[in-house]
């Protein structure tokens, strides 16, 4: 009976360390990027790179990792961000998760360049085949080198919910900082009992998440002793996005767009929907009652490019990097693809100093 038991014994212990293994190579523990610092140059400017809906399965199409590489060599960047739609539902095992991700990544790893990531509506699609949800991916992107995303509060709505502080070029105060927030996938099917049909139905950011940054805006200022200008990205616009554009909640013509090109100095493209929630969480009026934010900039619908000023605050679109995912169509279909660089200059007023597009067919991939 005792040799049976430690025989028994001995089948459960390889089976749990096997299980273990197994799980451990798609799981992996972050590598302490609490501890990850970002800071100014020398000469007083930082660079952020912003691309976006990479979303495409383990076989990431060539060119656009052509045109990840192409941009990091001629910026040089300070950091990336991946803001949201980095897979699909195509991949279906955790293996086939990893080498996406791993193929992704190679971009700013090879290059020694710190980036983050935010999660979009379809970074989890792949989820009831393979098993790993965003809590598993976050992990696996912390486990790179040149990472810098933190887990982000147990108690808020999302995964990866975060700001990260870049300090000045002489590493003695916080310059800047990034908001990171999780903007989530999509509404649920009802609420007391009423569906969406007829509502835009992707997701929204959550009361909590908006409380959220507000009190950690205000910790920042009360332990720095100034509000800390910073820009925010989330996947999915906020429904601001598309009053810029009009310039009216309700008048949607081409005369009043052109109104608002002027009021709100709106340049690039808007080719489709500002496809965004059907409730409106406040984000955009905590930002601006706090008085930190600069910017809040979004992927998502892929196709479009623009950006303005809505009441001292830049509204903006990267398009879509990825050449798997949807574009413009026919002959153009991949005219907009690329990445938003962004400019800072700690010595400047804002700290923000100019934000462009810049297109893969700038650099000839097509």
């Amino acid at each position: 009976m005792k040799l049976k038991s430690l025989t028994g014994i001995i089948i459960i212990v390889c089976a749990v360390i096997l299980v273990t293994t197994n799980f451990t190579t798609f799981s992996v523990q972050g590598k302490g990027n609490e501890n990850e610092k970002l800071q100014f140059n020398s000469d007083g400017k930082y660079k952020i790179v912003q691309f976006n809906d990479i979303q495409d399965d383990e076989d990431v199409d060539s060119r656009t990792i052509e045109l990840m590489n192409t941009v990091l060599d001629d910026q040089n960047p300070d950091i990336a961000i991946l803001n949201g739609d980095m897979l699909t539902a195509e991949i279906d095992t955790a293996e086939e998760v990893k080498q996406a991700l791993d193929t992704i990544a190679q971009p700013m790893e090879d290059r020694g360049i710190q980036w983050a990531v935010t999660f979009g509506n379809h970074d989890e699609d792949h989820t009831p085949k393979t098993g790993l949800d965003e809590t598993d991916m976050l992990e696996i992107y912390m486990s790179y080198e040149h990472n810098v995303n933190k887990p982000g509060p147990k108690d808020v709505t999302g995964t990866g919910n975060t700001n990260l502080v870049i300090n000045n070029s002489k590493n003695t105060d916080p310059a800047f900082n990034i908001w990171l927030f999780d903007s989530g996938r999509y509404a649920p099917d009802e609420v007391a009992g009423q569906n969406f049909d007829g509502y835009q139905t992707w997701d929204w950011l959550r009361h909590d998440q908006v409380e959220w940054y507000s009190e950690t805006s205000k910790k920042l200022e009360q332990t720095t002793g100034h509000k800390v200008p910073s820009l925010a990205f989330m996947h999915i616009p906020l429904p601001e996005f598309e009053n810029m554009w009009y310039a009216s909640p309700s008048d949607r013509t081409e005369e009043s767009h052109q109104k608002a090109v002027e009021k709100h100095n709106i340049v690039g493209e808007k080719n489709e929907c500002v496809c965004t929630g059907p409730f409106n969480s406040g984000m955009f009026a905590a930002m601006l009652e706090r008085g930190d934010v600069k910017g809040v900039f979004s992927g998502h619908d892929h196709i479009n490019t623009f950006v303005g000023d809505y009441y001292g605050i830049k509204l903006g679109y990267a398009g879509s990097t990825g050449f798997g995912s949807y574009g413009l169509g026919g002959e153009e279909n991949d005219r907009l693809r690329g990445a938003r660089v962004f400019n800072l200059d700690e010595n400047a007023e804002d700290v923000l100093v100019d934000t462009k597009m810049l297109f893969a067919e700038d650099f000839g991939i097509q």
